[in-house]
């Protein structure tokens, strides 16, 4: 790889990463203004929106998990409002069954056959409320759709529409009545965003908000359907070299053989890392993260910015680290101190 006035070449193709970041700089001009308008509705909550953006530019799929109130179902309806997709509010109960989400066939006695009733899982945004509090059969439903983006009723199988995106809800105290989420399913979620209580200055300013004359500000629209799948062909263009790859795979590799990396220390606290879809996520959330900082390439910040959230739902603890009161983001935090930095 040769460098040289700002283009990269590798092997017989070569890239202009000062005319690819003009090109970034004017199609990532719209994250502002989406930003400016969520800004309307949340207090706070920088890192929400932020990861919600970086899921939607990625075409991933996000868990919020953070106690009630703290304006997770609130950020997510704004975000549909801005995009003006079809949207979908799913409360997962323990007695919800996998039709109530992706509908079934109805049988017509006038006309003697069976017709299909589509569910709310047929909207562009789905709202997948306190997710874990459904049982397996309604977790396997949306499985194939967070998946394979289609939905299969009776012998009949549907294409979603894109944008198609599953925003989904927890609440990590109450866990009476609910349901861990199985590991395959966890792992369709590019990111596990977890949320803290806003500051002191953020929450007297929800206080006016809420008390002063009642009516809420609502957000604008601000971009279509086609211009998020737009952005997100041009999230795909963004440079990232092999020396940022190499790095990406070393951190998720160091969940998996931490020994390997001089973290003998993590050897017994681990019992599984991250999959090769931890790799692709980290990478594909690493570049919608330079494109919303109007970069045209990826930097080694970018990679470590993402990467909490998108390693904490994929790394298995033991009960080793659980008896020493180690969690995952000590676990992350140590990965990212060894890994070389390119």
């Amino acid at each position: 790889m040769n460098e040289l006035g700002g283009e990269t070449q590798i092997g017989s193709s070569s890239i202009d990463i000062r005319q690819l970041t003009e090109k970034i700089e004017r199609e990532s001009a719209f994250v502002n203004l989406i930003e400016m308008e969520m800004r309307k509705v949340i207090v706070g909550q920088e890192d929400m929106i932020e990861k919600l953006l970086l899921a939607l530019l990625s075409n991933g799929h996000i868990l919020l998990e953070g106690v009630p109130g703290l304006a997770k179902t609130l950020a997510i309806t704004a975000l549909a409002k801005i995009v003006d997709v079809d949207f979908s509010r799913i409360q997962f109960t323990p007695d919800l069954l996998p039709a109530d989400v992706i509908g079934t066939q109805i049988y017509n006695m006038k006309k003697e056959e069976f017709s299909i009733k589509k569910g709310p899982i047929f909207a562009n945004f789905i709202l997948a409320d306190e997710i874990n509090r459904a049982p397996a059969k309604v977790q396997s439903a949306l499985l194939e759709a967070m998946q394979e983006r289609q939905i299969t009723i009776g012998n009949e199988t549907f294409k979603l529409t894109e944008p198609f995106m599953v925003l989904a809800t927890q609440n990590p105290i109450e866990q009476e009545g609910t349901y861990p989420l199985p590991e395959a399913q966890v792992d369709r979620f590019m990111m596990k965003v977890v949320l803290d209580y806003p500051k002191h200055e953020e929450e007297k300013l929800i206080i006016r908000g809420n008390i002063s004359s009642g009516v809420y500000p609502q957000p604008n629209k601000i971009v279509s359907a086609a211009d998020i799948l737009r952005a997100r062909e041009t999230v795909r263009e963004v440079y990232l070299d092999e020396k940022i790859e190499h790095y990406i795979v070393d951190i998720v590799y160091a969940t998996r053989k931490p020994g390997n990396y001089g973290l003998d220390n993590l050897n017994g606290l681990i019992s599984f890392g991250g999959s090769p879809r931890a790799s692709i996520s980290m990478a594909i959330a690493a570049k919608a993260y330079a494109f919303i900082n109007h970069r045209g390439y990826v930097i080694p910040e970018d990679v470590r910015a993402v990467c909490h959230d998108v390693l904490r739902h994929r790394i298995g603890l033991s009960y080793e680290a659980e008896a020493e009161e180690i969690n995952v983001e000590d676990i992350i935090n140590q990965i990212l101190n060894k890994v070389e930095v390119p």
